[in-house]
């Protein structure tokens, strides 16, 4: 990989919004350490050099104490005896005389620094201090005046406050490069990883849209919000291919159908042209042109019904139906048909039941049912339509004819869809679709049954 590659893939990945999260989330990080570490530095080195001031303070004011007590000779035993005692040189003592002379202490001379406010820093050096060893150590100091004019000077080393104070500076220094520099790498890491996640998800979508619908993002199956989007994503894909495939099988039994019935309308038509001579022939031919028109104008219709209910064009409906009433009225209207057939029509119609419909997509879906019932149905065959109450309001239609096997069940709602044996019987395959879409449409559910011989057909809605 070259620098420019390597370049335009670092870019890439700073320009995320996942690092920018980790950018803002490693400066309020950052930000804590900080008040963490100062607060830290507050509590230790700034305690001891309060400490280092008041034991100054409590020091002056004792041998302010003993001047008072003992005079200008008792002072000086005192400064001699606590310089004699002190050999580690942790305390500075210097008095000396109105004219600047020394009378005490284990300074040599005043050294040259300014006071501020009665305090004093500077450095221990030969100039300034008796022989000592180490390396020059700073002082503070505080200086007291007593009333013959003459001056003291009280100090304490400072070193180890230093050398505390030093260690938490660079404790401070390093923690926040520290911080940083694992804050960075935690940002480059997490937007890395999730870049590729996402890069997967952006993969499969151009090879999906390059034609592959078979194409689904890959899971890692750890259950994370990036799975939980594949997971709902690929479902999506699921859907979408079958729709896909949903819409080639709709076309092409359009194409099949529908060839049939247009090759006997050019047929008619053909005819009528050939008999222009005959009007009774011609009239008969132009009835036959018609009637050819009527079931493509039907079939049509019914697909564009199914659509417009499945697209949502129809809302969905709130009005009290009843349903012992609507399968009276289409019983009345079949019965006759049935009879023609020489076939037992029963109606058990004693539980009446309310549900919230559009009443006239529910008489179309209950008529294609008892259409289907008669004509699938031989002659002195039985069929039967019921209700039944219970944890929904129930409606089954069924019948002694052939029945349909229980493996083609799920499939004869499929638009189109017809049973082999079936494919010579006048009809469009579309009848049960519309069943189906107009049972969703009112949150139910519909399923069939063996009856033993013939065919159960179940409708399950809930109550008004």
């Amino acid at each position: 990989m070259g620098p420019g590659t390597f370049y335009v893939k670092l870019t890439k990945l700073l320009r995320t919004s996942t690092f920018q999260l980790a950018l803002v989330y490693m400066t309020l990080f950052a930000t804590s350490v900080f008040i963490l570490l100062g607060f830290i530095y507050w509590a230790t080195a700034g305690y001891m050099a309060r400490q280092t001031d008041e034991t100054i303070e409590a020091e002056i004011q004792g041998l302010a104490e003993q001047y008072q007590r003992q005079g200008l000779e008792g002072l000086i035993s005192v400064i001699q005896e606590r310089t004699a005692k002190n050999m580690d040189g942790s305390s500075v003592y210097l008095f000396t005389s109105q004219d600047g002379q020394y009378l005490a202490g284990n300074l040599l001379a005043w050294p040259e620094a300014e006071i501020n406010e009665g305090w004093i820093n500077f450095h221990l050096d030969e100039r300034v201090a008796k022989p000592r060893s180490g390396d020059l150590h700073l002082v503070r100091g505080r200086v007291f005046r007593t009333e013959g004019g003459m001056r003291l000077l009280v100090g304490r080393d400072v070193h180890n406050l230093m050398e505390v104070q030093e260690l938490v500076s660079r404790a401070l220094t390093w923690g926040m490069g520290v911080t940083v520099a694992l804050a960075f790498a935690g940002g480059l890491f997490m937007s890395r990883s999730t870049l590729r996640r996402i890069e997967s998800i952006n993969q499969t979508s151009r090879e999906i849209m390059k034609g592959d619908l078979s194409r689904r993002i890959p899971t890692r199956g750890s259950g994370d919000d990036f799975d939980q989007l594949a997971e709902n994503l690929n479902a999506m894909l699921e859907q979408i291919e079958v729709l896909m495939e949903g819409v080639r099988h709709v076309s092409n039994n359009i194409a099949h159908d529908l060839r049939t019935p247009l090759t006997r309308l050019r047929n008619r038509l053909e005819n009528m042209q050939s008999h222009t001579h005959d009007p009774v022939q011609a009239q008969e031919s132009i009835s036959q042109a018609l009637l050819e028109a009527d079931r493509i104008l039907q079939t049509f219709n019914a697909l564009l019904r199914i659509s417009r209910i499945e697209s949502g064009g129809f809302q969905r409906p709130n009005q009290k139906v009843s349903l012992k009433e609507l399968v009276a009225d289409a019983v009345e209207l079949y019965e006759a048909l049935a009879q023609d057939k020489e076939q037992t029509f029963e109606a058990d119609l004693h539980s009446d039941v309310e549900i919230l419909g559009d009443r006239d997509l529910l008489f179309q879906a209950l008529a294609n049912l008892l259409d289907n019932a008669i004509k699938y149905t031989p002659e002195r065959g039985h069929i039967k339509v019921w209700l039944e109450r219970g944890a929904k309001a129930r409606l089954v239609v069924s019948d002694s004819g052939v029945g349909v096997p229980s493996a083609e069940r799920d499939k004869v709602f499929e638009r189109f869809y017809r049973v082999d044996k079936d494919r010579s019987t006048l009809g469009n395959g579309l009848g049960l679709s519309l069943v189906k879409a107009v049972v969703e449409l009112h949150r139910g559910r519909i399923w069939l049954e063996d009856n033993d011989p013939g065919l159960r057909v179940v409708l399950e809605l809930p109550y008004a």
